[in-house]
């Protein structure tokens, strides 16, 4: 990956948008952007001076549209827009999705359709490069004209108002441009409703869903495969001719990933001939359930990578004679895979749910609560009312909101699509599901202890011995918040997954087998 991108050129990716929001990546403009912007922008000034009525650009905003307005007003449009439409509440949203709406809407502005001044961009990329970033809060959108209150919330530092992140601290802007020697600056016609108008709080969300989601189908996997092991089951159903007849990509990727994982393990291979015909759905089903979810993830990839890429403002400026007043900033099309991926997210705990069930139940050679002297010792029963309740707390986030709609600016805006609610929603179930698969690690590699001197394949020896460096084996109750406090760390640092794929490599296993260019990578 090169350590430049090129806004309004290259084309974004998901991993690009992070690495640019942790400072790995610099975002520049080259002279081709400079001056398609520079065109833009004239055009709307074109359209001042000729008096040509466009929404947004001399009239009033939503059912004030056919209120024209004088020239000398068009000016003050943009910063009434701004403050008015500042009515987000609740906590803020995380420091790097504000960075991620920062950086996508400079990318959606700077293709030149948007008629936003240089010194606007530059102003936003400065934000950017310098990590000065805005407060916005997590509630006020119905992603529907665009994400308008989150964006006000986001763009009111331009003008010299609200909040941002500076040093570390929550700052008032005023306050941090005395420090840093800048001015606010002046946003002429149009730039006010172009900076407002998008999809940049619904796509931010989906493009950190997209990161952590992949992890979690990565090390669900994982400790899956890990589960399987201490439970004693069997690796047949992921036989890959059995997947050939009913050949769904994501079902075979994971087939193979397991397979491979349980290769060349002395537990698999000590139970061949034990006489147990098959084993529960969570277990045998892995390749379906996962597999299903891989799918899930695919599609949210997909339409992240083409909204990454997009322009949603309204009006579109194609020159001073060319605007056309769409729909682009409709949420719509982010909001449906965000609340397919929510159902999909929320499976995966689910399953994994069961999985932890299974090993505490005492069989297949395990002690009860997987600890030797349980009645004076609990051992492994409470973690196990954690994942339950939060599969419990996933289903009830699994309604999906794009299926409702309030209408709202009397009427003109009279369907929403709630994508902001499904991009917050998915990331809230991603939340649980990484503490269910911490719970589900901390059981897996208790179980496999009980199967020592037995050694597992390559790969999940080497999780297990990460995982001991986390935790220990427990002989007695403890406080297990612990345990779990420390494995869901490496499960969101996602280096669970990087030793897992650290140790297939140096043992010359390729865990996504022919899928990697399809579901390895975002």
């Amino acid at each position: 990956m090169s350590d430049i991108f090129k806004y309004g050129i290259d084309q974004l990716t998901v991993a690009t948008a992070i690495d640019i929001a942790a400072g790995k990546v610099k975002g520049i403009l080259i002279p081709e952007v400079i001056n398609r912007v520079q065109t833009s922008s004239g055009y709307v000034q074109t359209i001042v001076a000729q008096h040509t009525t466009v929404y947004g650009i001399n009239t009033g905003f939503g059912p004030l549209c056919d209120t024209k307005i004088s020239e000398e007003d068009t000016r003050a449009l943009q910063y009434n827009i701004l403050q008015s439409h500042s009515v987000g509440v609740g906590s803020p949203i995380p420091e790097e999705v504000a960075r991620l709406m920062l950086i996508t809407k400079v990318h959606a502005l700077a293709q030149g359709f948007s008629g936003v001044a240089l010194s606007t961009l530059e102003r936003i990329i400065w934000h950017i490069d310098h990590q000065v970033t805005p407060l916005v809060p997590e509630k006020g959108s119905v992603g529907a004209s665009g994400d308008l209150a989150p964006l006000s919330h986001l763009f009111l530092p331009l003008i010299g108002l609200g909040l941002v992140w500076y040093k570390g601290q929550k700052t008032d802007t005023a306050a941090m441009m005395q420090q840093e020697g800048i001015q606010p600056i002046v946003l002429g016609p149009k730039e006010g409703l172009a900076l407002i108008n998008g999809t940049q709080f619904i796509l931010s969300f989906a493009v950190k869903a997209v990161q952590r989601l992949h992890n979690a189908l990565e090390a669900a996997d994982i400790i899956g495969a890990l589960s399987l092991e201490g439970l004693m089951g069997t690796a047949k159903p992921f036989d890959s001719r059995l997947h050939a007849i009913r050949p769904f990509p994501g079902n075979q990727l994971v087939a193979h990933r397991l397979k491979t994982l349980l290769d060349h393990s002395e537990i698999m291979s000590s139970h061949i001939d034990c006489g147990r015909v098959q084993d529960p759905y969570s277990l045998r089903c892995m390749p379906q359930v996962h597999g299903a979810s891989r799918t899930a993830w695919l599609h949210l990839l997909e339409l992240t990578t083409i909204e990454l890429n997009a322009v949603t403002d309204n009006p579109i400026i194609f020159s001073a004679e060319d605007t056309i007043s769409g729909g682009n900033f409709h949420g719509q099309p982010m909001a449906l895979p965000l609340d397919y991926a929510t159902v999909a997210a929320a499976e995966l705990g689910n399953i994994s749910d069961r999985r932890c069930y299974m090993m505490i139940e005492g069989r297949y050679g395990l002690p009860k609560l997987l600890i030797q002297d349980a009645g004076l010792n609990s051992g492994f029963m409470i973690p196990q009312y954690t994942t339950a309740a939060l599969v419990t707390e996933n289903k009830t986030l699994c309604f999906p909101a794009s299926a409702d709609s309030v209408p709202t600016s009397l009427g003109q805006e009279d369907h929403v699509s709630m994508g902001s609610i499904s991009g917050r929603k998915l990331n809230q179930v991603i939340d649980n599901l990484e503490y269910i698969l911490a719970i589900e690690l901390l059981y897996a590699a208790q179980a496999v202890d009980f199967r020592r001197p037995l050694k597992s394949g390559p790969v999940l020896e080497a999780v297990h011995r990460y995982t001991r460096e986390q935790v220990t084996f427990a002989t007695k109750d403890r406080v297990f918040a612990n345990d779990i406090a420390a494995l869901h760390h490496i499960i969101t640092n996602q280096s669970l997954v990087r030793v897992a794929n650290e140790a297939a490599a140096s043992h010359q296993l390729n865990l996504n087998g022919v899928y990697n260019d399809q579901f390895g990578l975002y």
